[in-house]
């Protein structure tokens, strides 16, 4: 009797050794599993924050587009058609009055003047939308 309680006692402790290599296993395994679950939920979550983002940016462009078209200087302003009062009184001297200008004119009465000074007359009538 004493061989087969031996017997038993090796069954029972092999059993037991094999068990805890199993929990052991399980164990490991479960880890891995929660490992890809986190991985996963990162994932999730860095997609939100990344349309987050992208909304934000939208909101700042659509902002920025508003305060760019609302800051245009009244100098460049397409609805501006005055021209500076001694531009005026300068053409008006040579026989060009306010309307449209022909080129032709217009050089021969800037003539006098030095190349920088014609090109800021010009850019002035230009601005006007006396000259095309």
């Amino acid at each position: 009797m004493e061989n087969k309680e031996q017997e038993i006692a090796e069954r029972l402790e092999a059993a037991t050794s094999l068990l805890e290599k199993t929990l052991t296993w399980l164990e490991e395994q479960q880890g891995a599993l929660t490992g890809e679950v986190e991985r996963i939920t990162a994932t999730v979550e860095q997609s939100r924050r990344e349309t987050e983002l992208a909304e934000k940016l939208a909101a700042v462009e659509r902002e920025l587009a508003e305060v760019k078209a609302a800051a245009v200087p009244a100098s460049l302003n397409p609805l501006r058609r005055t021209v500076p009062a001694a531009t005026s009184e300068m053409l008006a001297k040579h026989g060009i009055a306010e309307g449209p200008v022909d080129v032709r004119t217009l050089d021969a009465a800037l003539a006098g003047l030095s190349l920088e000074q014609r090109i800021a007359v010009k850019s002035q009538l230009l601005r006007a939308g006396a000259i095309a």
